[in-house]
């Protein structure tokens, strides 16, 4: 049981009141699974501190003596007054370049771990530079003997989500939003025809279906280059564009006895309907993919399919090399079929479903844990004619793969972590942001604007272009208050990182190299090492109060504060400022920055 200080910290909104505004966005989450089902996912308040260039702790120190695991465990349990036996140590890697060791830990009870009661913690040269938890009362808890197995529930489950149980299954404890603990076997239920893929939560004594994780969020090649984002823009050959230090091997192969000829890879494997018979051939000896696409024609006309195929393997493969380099590495829960015993676990490259005949007018990536592949599902537009495939629209593509980094990243590859609704608006806001960097060529930062080829008009898919100017775009922190959907949620964030980015590059400069090169000082570059630094740093299911708290410590990590004024006078000009809190803009901030 938590003590009285832990107590005051961890539970004290936990009940059955009423939700709030930010409550509801930031705790609560509904999902209609179909006509008749709706589940509730919730997750514990929780308390995230930052500590600027860090706290004196004895815990700290034992990073380098001890590992990580040791560090983290004890420094939970003694800043929550708990018995180490209800501290369970799930993974914790180094940061690259920065210094920073991060640990995640779930609460236990009887050595079952809770799902959704979690801390996190990180330190740098023997101190504490952040940390967080939702961890609970164990007042109201199940027994930890399961009255019920798997086999006498789960064809019902099947049913009840349409899918299949793909033999991946836990027993873990589930905190409900009326702060009672339930025993739950977590099943995964998939049905690859229709890309669902839910992490099922039954309770483990009464067989009852409680809530649900969505896994999914809404050589030579001639493709459309990364910094493109239209089709219209035109195609070039891209000559061996892989990163030597993110794929050892290239982009076709995981050994020197693996080497593949068509669009499968260590990374990625691209195809169209099955990934055993619908991957594109090399056209030309020696790894040459060279698709014309036709514009004029329908996507599966001519060469228009092979083409798409070998651009969204380009685009993922490009997202991947150009993301490992800032930090999202083997270690720190990234996507290869072969980790080469750098860390984190096989096996999960992402599979790239192209041109889908399964759903229109939309895109999803779904983003098991760590081990378990990650699936992209590509769909074409009907809004033009001939019809529009989001294949090659290339912010399209990079904003679902950025998802799989977002997920990952947050929670330590438990892909859990962006479950409440203003938690995966921003998972909607990071992945826009990310397509947006990914596309600029020069230090002139412009409105940007989500998805104008797939709809066919210069308004894209998104209500307003991502602007410094507050009359193109005028969301701010307070506009979540009239916001429900995530992706409406997530514009609020996309802006405000733009406004972030550009603050940067205008103040700090621009640097060519960004996507074969990290170690710049230019503003481009501190932009993203930021962006993959705070994901790290942030707690299970942030609110953006808290991802800008991250922002602002993993600036003091990596660059020792040199960048925070500028950071924090980007968020404060749209409303996220010091005292910003329950969706009320604040457009302070702190005295050092004035």
């Amino acid at each position: 049981m938590l003590s009285a200080v832990a107590l005051a910290l961890a539970c004290s909104s936990v009940g059955a009141a009423p939700w709030t505004a930010p409550a509801k966005h930031s705790t609560h989450r509904l999902r209609q699974i179909s006509p008749t089902l709706v589940l509730e996912s919730y997750h514990p308040p929780t308390t995230y501190k930052t500590f600027g260039k860090g706290l004196e702790d004895t815990h700290a120190a034992r990073v380098k003596r001890d590992g990580i695991e040791a560090a983290a465990t004890s420094f939970i349990a003694t800043q929550l007054g708990l018995d180490e036996a209800v501290v369970n140590y799930k993974s914790g890697y180094a940061g690259a370049g920065s210094g920073v060791h991060y640990g995640y830990i779930h609460q236990a009870h009887d050595r079952i771990p809770f799902i959704n009661a979690v801390a996190n913690v990180a330190f740098k040269d023997d101190k504490v530079v952040s940390f967080g938890h939702s961890f609970v009362s164990t007042d109201n808890i199940a027994s930890s003997t399961p009255s019920i197995e798997i086999d006498s529930f789960i064809s019902d489950i099947e049913m009840q989500l349409d899918g299949t149980y793909n033999d991946h299954s836990s027993l873990e404890y589930l905190v409900k939003s009326d702060g009672s603990v339930v025993l739950v076997h977590v099943v995964q239920i998939q049905n690859e025809a229709t890309h669902v893929w839910y992490e099922a939560m039954v309770d483990a004594h009464s067989g009852e279906l409680v809530s649900v994780t969505d896994f999914l969020a809404h050589a030579s090649y001639t493709v459309l280059p990364v910094t493109k984002v239209v089709p219209t823009e035109g195609f070039e050959t891209v000559v061996d564009p892989a990163l030597t230090v993110a794929s050892p091997y290239g982009w076709h192969a995981w050994s020197d006895n693996s080497t593949e000829i068509n669009t499968t890879g260590n990374n990625v494997i691209a195809y169209k309907g099955s990934w055993d018979t619908g991957t594109v051939e090399q056209s030309a000896d020696g790894l040459v993919f060279d698709y014309t696409y036709n514009l004029d024609a329908e996507p599966a006309d001519g060469n228009n399919t092979q083409a798409a195929v070998v651009n969204a393997f380009y685009l993922m493969n490009m997202l991947h090399d150009v993301s490992y380099i800032y930090g999202f590495t083997e270690e720190a829960f990234n996507f290869q079929w072969s980790n080469f015993d750098k860390g984190g676990l096989n096996g999960d490259r992402i599979n790239m479903n192209v041109q889908s005949d399964l759903s229109t007018n939309n895109a999803g990536f779904t983003t098991p844990p760590d081990g378990q592949a990650g699936n992209c599902y590509m769909f074409l537009w009907t809004y033009t004619t001939p019809l529009h495939d989001g294949d090659m629209e290339n912010d399209i593509a990079l904003h679902e793969g950025t998802h799989g980094i977002s997920n990952r990243l947050t929670g330590g590859g438990t892909a859990r972590c962006l479950q409440s609704n203003e938690a995966g608006g921003m998972g909607e806001g990071w992945s826009d942001a990310m397509a947006e960097w990914m596309h600029w060529t020069n230090d002139e930062v412009t409105d940007f604007t989500m998805g104008v080829w797939v709809v066919g008009n210069s308004t894209g898919e998104r209500s307003h272009p991502y602007s410094t100017n507050a009359t193109v775009n005028p969301l701010r922190y307070s506009s979540i208050q009239e916001l429900d959907e995530v992706h409406d949620i997530g514009e609020v964030w996309a802006n405000m990182l733009h406004n972030v980015y550009a603050a940067l590059v205008e103040e700090f400069g621009w640097d060519a190299d960004f996507k074969t090169h990290a170690d710049s000082d230019k503003g481009n570059v501190v932009f993203m090492h930021l962006f993959i630094d705070g994901l790290a740093l942030q707690p299970c299911n942030p609110t953006m109060v808290d991802a800008r708290d991250a922002w602002i410590q993993a600036d003091e990590n990596r660059y020792d504060g040199a960048h925070a004024c500028t950071v924090w006078k980007a968020f404060a000009s749209r409303g996220l400022g010091v005292n910003a809190a329950d969706y009320t803009d604040d457009e302070s901030v702190p005295e050092e920055c004035q």
